[in-house]
């Protein structure tokens, strides 16, 4: 102690470059909602081209089965769920599966796959020998959670918004291409808006023309060919049934046949469609996704090994410079990304809201701004720590961190007012020294202080340490507050006495918090409305208070009336009373009785009275 108040210039700055520091390395952290939880089991996201049908899906999904049972003895079941249900809470088309792997405990696993992120990328490498499937992995709650949340299944989405799906799709791709060779980004999941087959005849007017045909007839056969149309109805008993005409399954299935369709002319000859349209397979658009009111398409993906805000923040930069919209549309991010910028927004107000209500509480505890910013500097001494222990353990900035440093504020400052408050009780006692009440208090409050900031971390300790369910979510919280408080209390021990002698050579020597607060802020923003005070000797301070006392000017007053009325051998019958007379400001009238012989009676005003008080003549005058 007696080094740190010798040298207390270079604790202070010491301490200030320690938070400078921690505020660089906080902004360079990087963040995430949520932290992804350890579920125990994995989900495959399976898909494949648009038109699949159920067969080959079926087909393909058994394979699929198939390779992670055999490969992965870590694997305890697999349970596969193809489109949507009867009721369709979560509709997907026929071509996309959602594989279920339930997993064995982890601590059997082997040594080579030791934890999920290894155990995902193993996964999807024995997979990748499946032709025209798309993969991806994930975590049942994760991936529903994400659903509910943006409507999108990746942890994070770049929507790209506009009119034309082929623009769209067309501009998806380019971000896909762009955003592939990011360090932590899976591979990139395109939504598809087309792609599925489509045959379509596309009529030549003038050959229909030629041969006398209209379009709406021949809609009509190609209708009944393909699609059916009701030719009679079937009666069994009390049932009816629509008697539908149409092609066989096996000529419906041939695009020649199509082709060679007959059209009846109106002379009765017949022929084929392909002399009067083009017929031909070509991709439609598959789905039309729309959001606040505007189609769009989204790129999504995973991040694996680096927290999202630095990835996305990579990426930003990376579509600046090498991607450019055309006119009327444009992209946004959603996903765990968009939840953490609303949170941080919120955060934004809750925790300047939180610390004004630490400051205004420690304001009323010791009715002073000055003593209350003392121990508020706890705060900054605390958040050295919490950044600190993120760092060390390799985390980035969650919610669950940011509300574990409105808790470590909350209980940094508690070491504050241990400290200070005993420096004032020495105060109180008479110890007029600030540095021996530095050194005594300092002493006496060590192990308070020491307790104070144990409780509170030994408490945190096993959230800190968790690695049951949940405790990635617990040890951001944790580690941000046993490290802040390790910080809080060390420098507190060394930092605020060194503040403290400071505050009281700038604001000591017993001036009250409220009232100098006040003055000091009074003078500062009016400097010119006050009065220099002027030297007056013995003599001209009792003069100024004659002059200026109302009761020695009613007394002066009185006599000068008496000794007039003496003066002029008057014999009162009664004493001449002045009501109130000491307390009546000069310029109010003020009326005597009187009784005397034959004058009227006039009082002298005492020097210093504007004029003589008048007193009227009595008619019983003798």
């Amino acid at each position: 102690m007696e080094s740190v108040l010798r040298w207390k210039k270079l604790t202070v700055g010491i301490s200030a470059l320690l938070f400078a520091l921690a505020l660089w390395g906080f902004s360079r952290m990087g963040g995430e909602f949520i932290p992804t939880l350890e579920e125990g089991d994995m989900t495959v996201e399976f898909s494949m081209m648009q038109g699949t049908s159920l067969t080959q899906m079926v087909e393909s999904t058994t394979k699929a089965e198939e390779i992670l049972i055999k490969n992965f003895p870590e694997v305890k079941q697999v349970v596969s769920r193809i489109g949507s249900a009867e009721i369709p809470t979560d509709p997907m088309p026929v071509e996309r599966a959602d594989i279920m792997v339930a997993m064995k405990p982890k601590e059997t696993w082997r040594e080579e796959v030791c934890d999920r992120e290894e155990m995902q990328e193993a996964m999807e490498e024995a997979l990748s020998v499946l032709p025209g499937v798309n993969i991806e992995l994930t975590q049942p709650m994760q991936m529903r959670f994400n659903e509910l949340m943006t409507g999108i299944r990746q942890d994070v989405a770049i929507k790209i918004f506009g009119d034309d799906l082929d623009v769209l799709a067309d501009q998806a791709a380019e971000v896909a291409r762009l955003i592939a060779p990011v360090e932590g980004v899976t591979e990139p999941t395109l939504e598809k808006v087309r792609g599925l087959p489509q045959v379509q005849v596309t009529y030549d007017r003038d050959r229909l023309a030629q041969f006398g045909l209209n379009v709406a007839d021949i809609n009509m056969i190609v209708k009944t060919a393909y699609a059916g149309s009701t030719a009679g109805v079937v009666y069994e008993g009390e049932k009816r049934f629509d008697l539908v005409v149409r092609l066989e399954r096996g000529l419906r299935t041939d695009l020649a046949n199509l082709e060679n369709l007959y059209i009846p002319t109106p002379d009765g000859q017949k022929v084929p469609l392909s002399q009067v349209a083009a017929i031909e397979y070509k991709e439609a658009p598959a789905q039309v996704s729309r959001e606040s009111g505007q189609r769009r398409i989204f790129v999504g993906f995973n991040v694996r090994g680096r927290d999202v805000e630095s990835v996305v923040e990579e990426i930003e930069g990376i579509l600046q410079k090498k991607f450019q919209l055309p006119s009327g549309y444009y992209y946004t991010f959603g996903g765990q990304f968009q939840n953490l910028r609303e949170a941080k927004e919120r955060l934004s107000v809750a925790v300047p809201v939180a610390l004004a209500l630490i400051f205004a509480l420690l304001f009323f505890t010791f009715r002073s701004v000055s003593q209350a910013f003392l121990i508020f500097t706890a705060v900054p001494l605390s958040a050295i720590g919490g950044v600190a222990a993120l760092a060390v353990r390799g985390m980035p900035f969650s919610i669950s961190a940011g509300v574990g440093f409105i808790a470590l504020f909350g209980v940094a400052v508690l070491n504050g007012i241990v400290l200070i408050g005993y420096f004032n009780q020495l105060k109180s006692e008479g110890v007029t020294d600030v540095l021996e009440r530095v050194r005594q208090g300092t002493r006496v409050r060590l192990r308070p202080v020491i307790m104070t900031a144990a409780v509170a971390s030994l408490g945190f300790l096993p959230m800190a340490l968790s690695a049951g369910d949940g405790a990635e979510v617990q040890r951001p919280l944790a580690t941000v507050v046993i490290g802040g408080l390790i910080s809080a209390t060390l420098l507190t021990l060394l930092v605020l006495p060194c503040l403290y002698v400071y505050f009281e050579k700038w604001f000591g020597k017993g001036m009250k918090p409220v009232v100098a607060s006040l003055a000091i802020l009074a003078l500062a923003l009016f400097p010119k409305t006050g009065t220099a005070q002027t030297t007056l000797t013995l003599d001209e301070a009792i003069a100024q208070a004659k002059s200026n006392n109302l009761q020695i000017k009613a007394g002066t007053t009185r006599f000068n009336f008496n000794k007039r009325c003496a003066g002029r051998h008057t014999t009162c019958r009664k004493r001449i009373s002045a009501r109130n007379w000491g307390s009546t400001i000069p310029g109010n009238s003020t009326r005597a009785s009187a009784s005397c012989r034959k004058f009227p009676i006039r009082a002298t005003a005492a020097p210093g009275w504007p004029s003589p008080i008048p007193i009227p003549a009595l008619p019983n005058c003798r």
